[in-house]
This record gives structure tokens, C-alpha cells and sequence, in this order.
């Protein structure tokens, strides 16, 4: 009895995760198990005649043997926790209950075609912002500005996509609106003047309402509709079970007082932004612009922590995949509070990893070394001469390798499969990007804003119309083809095809310049050189009226 009292002991100092150990050595979680009687008194006890005495030396070797696994515990550096070798001490992992995967009931009803999810991203309201910031910037800066309508806005946007999908967009908007090299619907559609000076004239904001700009932010210019436009991203799509956290670069080399250096990039410079993705779809679930030290405060403390939790406030229930800038052990103890599992790389100076798995000097290539506790899991694999990865998972608790010739552990295997959704979401979105040659960074960050949700309008649109295009390849292509369509459609109806079919021609013949002939609405015999385009009668300056970019 004093022995299977004192294996439970052993056994209880083990499962009790998170005690400080730092105090005692590595003997004294190996008690003496033998009692307070003689050598000779077991001995007499234990007859080769009694078959209760040899069940009881089955019992006693069992016994044993578990003392034996318990022994083989490993202190952390900072001597808190202590893990053990085998998956023992490890507690079965029920997943939680999530909601139903896919567009949610509020997207499916109003989504019937691509202009229509769309607009679930750019609704009426950012619309009207938009078109309201720019006519007030518009009447400041330049002299007889025609104001934007919301319909103009919309054109605006439908040629943004269209010279994206037709990768256009490092190119010259003269070129664009070009007989010979550009399409005739950018014409059709809106003037190349016009679509310049909007350009030039769009703000989100406005500069000279602010009374105390010390109190703003630094997203100030765009904060407004940056706000408007993310608080829709989880309102219209429920996540997986797996998501990724990750960040983003938007490249951008202007002015910029929270433009970030990061030489692993290919842009190397420009804005950094956090992104949380659907591991099956790469929806954009949810984004946070990084601006550095905020305005008159400090910098935060724990930054990546912070990041994580503030992007999975309202999540429960998921399993999150990060790499090493976010993993850490209080940050998988926070998001256990929201029953949620984590899943990442690790730095190897983290203080609660044990110094046996940090070694592998020793051991055997392709080898995977396991650690446990009641909650959490470590492994240490060792792909190639001098490199050690390190692993954390509060979802796997035991210890799985696969059957294969580099015999990765299932954490591994699991962390590549889900690791990637943010990068695919960069290249998803730079295949067919809006993005043009700006001088200002809320320019670039609303140009980031319509490459995202049209990727998103894709998703959600084929989600819930699966049967679409059946068979195809280049569904997106065809996808954004429709939607920016759509948006210029309206505008080129009302300008009507008279009026951009006059101008067409005129470039198309470009001749000889025209003979002087006397104005036919002068009694006087001046000589004009200028023809009205409809009568076809020569027209000198007096008589001559101007109208506006849109007639």
C-alpha cells in the first residue's frame, strides 16, 4: 500500500501543471519506495509457492515501470514547469462548437451577382463619405471642379478593377484611354481628364475640420472609412475551425510616419498591416494597420499578444496558427480563456522550454523529441545537421510522426497546412491588383481596401452560387471581369454613345488641319478655323461655348 501510495503522489506532482519546482532537484521527484520494513521481512512476504504473491510482483513491476516514466520529467529554464517525456500526463482534447463554416445568413440574402457582393464591402454609406470628402477637396484645390455623384464614384472604381484584371495598372493613363493601345470602354465610360482630376481629388477625410489634431491618430485621413469598411469583414462570413494570423506589406516608399522597413519583403518598405484569414478560403476575416508608437503615449507593451487578441476578440472555439513573432506560452494561456487551441513556431529563448529539447548535437537526423503537460505540447525535430525546430500546440497531445522518409511530427504537418493563408491572400490579390503609382499612403491603403474585397466578393459569390461557371479555370478572372462591367455600365449609358463616338472619331482621322472659312454666325467676314462638331459649320471664338468633361 505505501507504494501505490507513493506512485499516485509522483503521479499527481506531474499532472499539476505550472508549480514552481525551482527549489528541489531532479532526485526528489524520484521517491524512495521502498517502506519502513527490513529486507528480510519482504523477502519473507514474497513466496515463489503463492500465486497472490506473484500477482502482486506483476503489480510491483507495472509499478515500476511507471516510476520509471515519471522520472523522465524536464525542468524548464525558469524551473515553473516541469514536462514530461510521454503524453501520460497530456488531457484529451475535445474540439468546441463553432458556427456553420461559409457566408453568413445576412450575405446569402443579398448577394444574386458579382456587383452585389461588391457593394456588401463598398455599401452606400462609404460611398456618399467618399464622394463628400472629394467634392470638398475638389472646390478648395481647383477652380470650376463638377461635382462627383455617387454614380461617378462607382465608374470610378469599375475602371480601378478593369485595369487591374487587364494588368494595366503600372501603366500610363493616357495609354489607357488610347485609341490604338488602350479599350474603348475606358472612353465610353468616363473622360481621361476627368478620371485624373478625381484621382488627384480623392480624400476620406477632412484636414481642416480637425480642431485638436494632437489628439488624432495617425490613420486620421482614412480612419473613418478604414473603420466602416472592417467592422463588415466578420459580419458577412463565419471561419473555419483553422485560422492564420499573419502580417502584410503594402508597398509604399512616400511620406509616411509609421512606414515599416522589412528587407524579408520584396517591397521592403511600405505599411504594415496584421491580417487574420480563413485557412480554407483566405477570406480576410479581419485587419489592423500597424502604426507604430501611438501619438503623446508609449510604445505597447506586448505587442504580439496584444495583436492576436485584439483581432480574435469575438472569435471562440478556433484553432489559431502563427509563426514564432506571436507564439508564446502566455498568449496560448489567454486564448485557452476563449477555448481556443494555438498552434505555431517557437524562439528558442523562450524561458519555459526545457534545455533537453534545445539540444541536438546528439541525436539522430529526422529524430522528433516530445514534451508534455497537461494542456500543451512541445516537439523538437531535427531536419538537418544544425537545425533545430521547435513547435507548440495546445491541440496535439500525442506524439504523432509521420510514416514517411522525413518523419515529421503531425504538429508540423498540420502548422504547413495552415500557415499560408495570409501569403495567399497577398497573391490572390496581387495577381489582378487595383493599385496605381501614388504620393500618398491612404491612396495606397484604399487601393488595398478594393483589391481585398473584391477577393472577398469572389468568395463569398462562389460560395454561395457554387455551380457558377462550371469547369473553369479562370473563375476570378471572369468574376472581376463582370463586376467592374457592372459598375461602368450605368455611367456609359448616360453619357450615351453620340457623345464619346464624336470625340473617337475626331482622333481617329487625324488629317491635315483645317482651312480657314468664314464664321457662319458672323455678318462680318471673319475667318475661323473651328468646326462645330454636330452642324459642321465653322465657328469663330465669339461664338464659340464651352461645356463640361461629362457632355
Amino acid at each position: 500500500m505505501n507504494r501505490c501510495f507513493a506512485a499516485e503522489e509522483v503521479r499527481g506532482l506531474v499532472m499539476e501543471d505550472g508549480e514552481d519546482f525551482s527549489d528541489a532537484s531532479d532526485q526528489d521527484f524520484i521517491p524512495d519506495f521502498r517502506s519502513d520494513e527490513s529486507e528480510d521481512e519482504l523477502e519473507e512476504h514474497e513466496s515463489p509457492d503463492d500465486d497472490d504473491d506473484d500477482d502482486d510482483e506483476e503489480e510491483e513491476g507495472e509499478q515500476n515501470e511507471k516510476v520509471v516514466d515519471v522520472s523522465k520529467n524536464w525542468r524548464s529554464k525558469n524551473g515553473k514547469i516541469m514536462w514530461s517525456a510521454t503524453h501520460d500526463v497530456a488531457r484529451h482534447y475535445i474540439p468546441p462548437a463553432i458556427p456553420l463554416p461559409g457566408p453568413t445568413c445576412y450575405a446569402t440574402a443579398r448577394i444574386s451577382s458579382p456587383e452585389s457582393a461588391f457593394n456588401l464591402f463598398f455599401t452606400e454609406d462609404m460611398i456618399n463619405l467618399i464622394v463628400e470628402m472629394t467634392n470638398i477637396q475638389g472646390n478648395r484645390a481647383k477652380s470650376g471642379w463638377t461635382a462627383m455623384t455617387a454614380q461617378e464614384m462607382r465608374t470610378y472604381l469599375g475602371l480601378l478593377i478593369l485595369s487591374g484584371l487587364y494588368k494595366s495598372r503600372h501603366e500610363a493613363t493616357s495609354s489607357l484611354w488610347n485609341k490604338t493601345t488602350g479599350r474603348t470602354f475606358f472612353a465610353e465610360a468616363m473622360g481621361h481628364t476627368r478620371f485624373v482630376h478625381i484621382n488627384r481629388m480623392l480624400r476620406f477625410d477632412d484636414n481642416l475640420r480637425k480642431t485638436q489634431p494632437h489628439n488624432e491618430t495617425k490613420m486620421s485621413p482614412i480612419l473613418e472609412l478604414w473603420r466602416k469598411w472592417n467592422s463588415l469583414l466578420p459580419r458577412l462570413f463565419n471561419l473555419g475551425r483553422d485560422v492564420c494570423i499573419d502580417e502584410q506589406l503594402i508597398a509604399f516608399k512616400g511620406r509616411c510616419s509609421f512606414r515599416q522597413y522589412m528587407p524579408s519583403k520584396p517591397a521592403k518598405y511600405g505599411l504594415k498591416i496584421w491580417a487574420l484569414c480563413d485557412v480554407n478560403t483566405a477570406y480576410a476575416w479581419k485587419l489592423d494597420v500597424y502604426t507604430g508608437k501611438p501619438l503623446g503615449g508609449r510604445r505597447e507593451k506586448n505587442l504580439a499578444m496584444q495583436v492576436v487578441l485584439r483581432l480574435c476578440d469575438s472569435l471562440e472555439g478556433h484553432t489559431l496558427t502563427t509563426d514564432n513573432f506571436f507564439t508564446s506560452f502566455t498568449l496560448a494561456d489567454e486564448l485557452k480563456k476563449k477555448k481556443m487551441s494555438l498552434v505555431g513556431t517557437l524562439r528558442k529563448n523562450k524561458a519555459e522550454i526545457p534545455l533537453q529539447l534545445l539540444k541536438h548535437q546528439d541525436r539522430a537526423l529526422l529524430s522528433s523529441l516530445f514534451a508534455f503537460t497537461k494542456d500543451k505540447c512541445l516537439v523538437s525535430y531535427y531536419p538537418k545537421k544544425g537545425k533545430n525546430v521547435l513547435m507548440l500546440s495546445t491541440k496535439h497531445r500525442e506524439a504523432q510522426v509521420e510514416d514517411s522518409s522525413k518523419k515529421k511530427p503531425q504538429i508540423i504537418l498540420d502548422y504547413n497546412r495552415c500557415k499560408g493563408a495570409v501569403d495567399h491572400l497577398d497573391q490572390a490579390c496581387a495577381t489582378y491588383s487595383v493599385r496605381r503609382r501614388a504620393q500618398r499612403w491612404p491612396m495606397c491603403l484604399f487601393y488595398h481596401m478594393v483589391d481585398v474585397s473584391c477577393y472577398n466578393a469572389f468568395v463569398l459569390f462562389t460560395e454561395i452560387n457554387p455551380d457558377w461557371n462550371p469547369g473553369k479555370l479562370n473563375k476570378r478572372r471572369l468574376f472581376l471581369e463582370e463586376l467592374g462591367m457592372a459598375l461602368i455600365e450605368p455611367e456609359m449609358l448616360r453619357r450615351g454613345p453620340l457623345k464619346t463616338q464624336g470625340l473617337q472619331t475626331a482622333e481617329a482621322t487625324p488629317g491635315p488641319a483645317p482651312k480657314r472659312k468664314q464664321c457662319g454666325l458672323c455678318d462680318n467676314p471673319l475667318r475661323a478655323c473651328n468646326v462645330c462638331s454636330k452642324c459642321g459649320i465653322s465657328v469663330c471664338r465669339k461664338h464659340m461655348r464651352p461645356i463640361c468633361m461629362n457632355c
